[in-house]
């Protein structure tokens, strides 16, 4: 009994220390030192910090942990736990290096991936990422990320929280590198079905050889081509065609950011939020009226209760005055708490489109996409179904959701059109001999000759599924 109360109360003067944002490991995390000053106070180590934001760079232009972790090799950079033993002259470390001098400057994935999911590093103090079961127990079993407690604002950040937001994003989708096919799937984990929410897939074309990898590659529903016209339709969209229009519309306001135009900001902070300008400014005249009045009630209640303690007015007059005064009151807080929600709701608006310009702003001459821009600027990105025109031609809708913003634009609308490509050369049919020119690079035989192969292949099939069911009856 006595352990277990010299347990509880240490661990409550820690959780009170951890929750006032003290530092109270022994150890700073690697990129930082503790204060002279105060001990439990973390300042930026300006040696470690560069490799820090070198590798939360890489992680936004889109590197893996794998790659990182070998750009750092190549480096030659101390590893954290070598960098603890000869930069701090921490103990406990050297154990691990005697006699493999080159394990000094061999990171693993580990290491990498521990400072990407870090929030210290975006200024936040996080603790119990590993919680004893009980008093007894030694087992310390990890939380996921999700479940750690972060102490937000409690040090100065290596990295900002935009960014380490956006590093978390890219390691949950999951992207891969280029491969052999040359393509870089940037959108990988922003573009959804518009229809079904399941992520796009991007998938090879099937067609004849093109000499851009852009032009190879085609996205559709990962919901269709799992479960097929059950799960969803196929969505498909043309990289080429995607990348240009998202490409054009974030040149188009990152010009209307540069350019300045005051006019067309205010047109589009009014059209995003719920409210505009001039109804702004009468929900602040009605709310200094509500609040005058809650004010004037309150002292009609002091007079009232002044009245009743001597004995001016009867209890049964205090009780029918006293509740028409409360109900007007829950009233007018209600409305006032109405108006508060719409004023902040503007606000946030308001300073969401000026931080989007002021982000998007370095774009304006940007000449293609990169993982970095699109993870900065994009928060999702959805595609909704080709759709057929009655003068024939075909087109797709896609909404694209920025940061701070949202959708600014209620849809793109991208025709679709097929591409030029060069004439495949002239080959042999397998079938007759004489020579023809192939529509696609697949095919094996002349026309003539693969309408009757399809016939025979159609006769043949037919004719095996009517002798399996006379063999099942």
């Amino acid at each position: 009994m006595y352990a277990a109360d010299v347990s509880m109360k240490v661990k409550s003067a820690l959780r009170a220390r951890f929750n006032s944002g003290l530092y109270v490991s022994t150890s700073p995390p690697y990129g930082y030192l503790k204060d002279p000053a105060d001990h439990n106070h973390l300042i930026i180590d300006e040696k470690a910090a560069p490799v820090v934001k070198l590798i939360f760079q890489m992680a936004l232009d889109g590197a893996g942990i794998a790659k990182i972790r070998n750009h750092l090799n190549a480096s030659h950079i101390l590893r954290p736990a070598a960098y603890a033993a000869a930069e701090r002259g921490e103990s406990g470390y050297e154990r691990h290096f005697e006699g493999k001098e080159d394990n000094r400057y061999q990171w693993s994935n580990n290491s990498v991936r521990a400072i990407l999911r870090s929030p210290v590093y975006a200024g936040n103090l996080v603790g119990y990422k590993r919680v004893a079961v009980s008093m007894k127990s030694k087992k310390r079993p990890s939380r996921l990320p999700e479940e750690w407690e972060v102490i937000p604002n409690t040090h100065e950040g290596i990295v900002t929280q935009a960014q380490f937001d956006t590093v978390q994003r890219l390691m949950t989708s999951r992207r891969r590198d280029k491969g052999g096919s040359g393509f870089d799937n940037i959108f990988s984990g922003i573009l959804k079905c518009a229809d079904c929410g399941y992520a796009m897939r991007a998938m090879s074309a099937n067609r004849r050889k093109r000499p851009d990898p852009i032009d190879c590659v085609q996205y559709a529903c990962n919901n269709y081509g799992t479960n097929g016209t059950e799960g969803c339709s196929a969505h498909t969209i043309e990289a080429r065609d995607l990348f240009d229009a998202v490409l054009a519309d974030i040149r188009h306001y990152a010009k209307l950011a540069v350019e300045g135009d005051e006019k067309q900001v205010r047109q589009l902070q009014e059209r995003l939020s719920s409210i505009g300008a001039t109804e702004q400014k009468a929900l602040e005249r009605e709310k200094r009226k509500l609040d005058k009045r809650l004010g004037e009630l309150d002292k009609l209640f002091s007079a009232l209760y002044e009245d009743k303690v001597m004995e001016r007015i009867t209890e049964r007059n205090y009780d029918m005055v006293s509740r028409k005064y409360e109900a007007e009151q829950a009233q007018l807080s209600g409305r006032i708490e109405e108006i508060n929600a719409s004023l902040a709701e503007k606000e946030t608006t308001d300073n969401g489109v000026k931080d989007f310009f002021s982000l998007i702003a370095g774009y304006a001459d940007t000449a293609e996409l990169s993982a970095a821009m699109v993870n900065a600027l994009i928060e999702k990105i959805t595609v909704g179904e080709r759709v057929q025109k009655e003068d024939g031609t075909v087109e797709q809708t896609i909404k694209i959701y920025y940061k701070f913003v949202g959708v600014l634009s209620n849809e793109l609308h991208i025709k679709v059109a097929k591409r030029h490509v060069s004439p495949l050369s002239p080959r042999r049919c397998q079938c007759c001999g004489v020579e023809f020119t192939p529509g696609s690079a697949a095919a094996k035989y002349c026309k003539p000759c693969a309408k009757k192969i399809h016939t025979q292949q159609s006769t043949e099939s037919t004719r095996r599924r009517r002798s399996a069911v006379r063999k099942a009856a």
